[in-house]
């Protein structure tokens, strides 16, 4: 007797393809999905001899220590506006980097503008972090040691709160400009060259058939990977942050991050059940977030939305 079950139906049509996926859902069934059930731990005062769900109950007490540390709404807003200004800083590059490319004839020297963008993406932020702390150091630092040689005073860079937010946007940049340009430049190529050509024939300098060709073809992709970074706009860099500001308490008030900030409570005060609350506010935010983005745009322009 033949089975009516769709799903059974398809395993059978698909066999090959299922099977291909296969270890892509085992990975994300063990290390995305089955550690939610260690959520519980925001709700409970953990003990190592207990485990997860042997430790007494503690209901909000963990929510209202992390709040009451008065680095809730410090640590919260550090993270979003320094992810704000990641996103529409690296847009903007991203995008213009792409048409550069794209626009470039010569194709030795296309491949080497790819190949240097592309260069410190595979670079680790501790040597990012390494390459920063030899740049900006008080005593030995290259910027310093080249004031020093023309006579002014050196600048204390990691004894002052105001540089730091102009070089972590600059060196976020810098390493994910090359990568996530590759991305639009990808749409840009897929283009159908006959629209430029059409342009060009009809008199359209450079900068007419980019505001009338690219851009609009390329807005799709943008707002896609757009909500895709507002749903991630309460989640800090961890490496960024901790990489390049280190354990320096005289930066924490203007670099502090969620994700520092609970690494950091997790290290000093081994309070588990804190650090998981902070955790789940910080994976509720980013859930409503997206949710009400995606909403927006689905009422707006439902073709660009998520789902």
């Amino acid at each position: 007797m033949r089975s009516k079950n769709p799903l059974f139906k398809e395993w059978k049509k698909n066999k090959a393809l299922f099977l291909m996926v296969l270890p892509a859902i085992i990975y994300y069934f063990l290390f995305a999905y089955l550690p939610l059930a260690g959520m519980v731990l925001a709700f409970k005062s953990y003990r190592f001899d207990s485990g997860i769900f042997g430790s007494p109950w503690a209901g909000l007490k963990n929510f209202e220590f992390f709040f009451k540390s008065g680095k809730a709404w410090l640590v919260t807003s550090n993270t979003v506006l320094y992810n704000v200004i990641f996103i529409i800083s690296g847009l903007i590059l991203q995008i213009l980097v792409a048409i550069v490319v794209a626009e470039i004839a010569g194709r030795y020297v296309k491949k080497f503008m790819q190949t240097t963008l592309l260069f410190p993406f595979f670079l680790s932020w501790v040597v990012v972090g390494s390459f920063v702390y030899n740049l900006f150091n008080y005593d030995f630092g290259s910027i310093n040691g080249i004031l020093k040689y023309f006579g002014a005073e050196p600048v204390d860079f990691y004894g002052n709160q105001s540089y730091w937010a102009y070089v972590l946007v600059f060196f976020n940049n810098w390493k994910y400009i090359g990568y996530n340009s590759l991305i639009y430049l990808a749409v840009i190529v897929g283009i159908d060259k006959s629209l430029f050509e059409a342009a060009e024939i009809d008199g359209a300098g450079i900068f007419q058939r980019i505001r009338a060709i690219t851009l609009p073809l390329l807005l799709p992709t943008v707002m896609i990977l757009l909500l895709l970074s507002i749903g991630n706009i309460f989640r800090g860099n961890f490496d960024l942050f901790y990489q390049i500001i280190g354990n320096n308490g005289l930066l924490f008030d203007a670099t502090d991050v969620i994700d520092t900030y609970v690494f950091r409570s997790l290290i000093h005060s081994q309070d588990i059940g804190m650090s998981a609350a902070a955790g789940m506010y910080q994976s509720l935010l980013c859930f409503a977030i997206i949710m009400v983005s995606n909403f927006i745009v689905k009422k707006i322009q439902p073709d660009y939305s998520l789902f």
